[in-house]
């Protein structure tokens, strides 16, 4: 899998050909297991991209994981609220802090449902910081 040239921000840039993350995306299918998909290209791609700045991207690899998992499962619920996260991300970068801060409050609900302190190798403290991270860089104006 090839890097994006750019962090696509809408309004700011342009977007990635439509076809650009097929491939990767192609790493995940309904019926595999929970345990498969945490070792897929595709979950594990998302958190490359989100550590690099790359949060549209992370959302757009993450969807089809999310879409391959069982509903109502803290598999899904924690790959939600990953989505919802990038999504904080991307709207921060967007300068849109109403709208981050409700995504914030979007992911924590979620991530609520998650009984286990980690789930799909992935620490459920890592995102709340994450989340904390947006909730402390937003201005909201007065």
């Amino acid at each position: 899998m090839h890097w994006p040239d750019h962090a696509y921000t809408p309004g700011k840039n342009d977007r990635h050909p439509e076809d650009f993350f097929d491939e990767i995306k192609s790493s995940v299918s309904t019926g595999m297991t929970a345990i498969e998909i945490s070792q897929s290209r595709a979950y594990l791609f998302g958190f490359e991209l989100f550590d690099q700045g790359f949060y549209w991207e992370a959302h757009e690899v993450w969807e089809p994981v999310w879409l391959a998992l069982p509903d109502s499962t803290q598999e899904k619920f924690f790959v939600q609220a990953l989505i919802q996260t990038s999504n904080a991300y991307l709207k921060l970068r967007m300068e849109k802090p109403k709208a981050a801060l409700r995504l914030c409050g979007i992911a924590r609900e979620i991530l609520c449902k998650c009984q286990n302190q980690k789930v799909m190798g992935c620490e459920k403290e890592a995102v709340l910081s994450a989340i904390d991270h947006v909730e402390c860089n937003i201005k909201l104006p007065l």
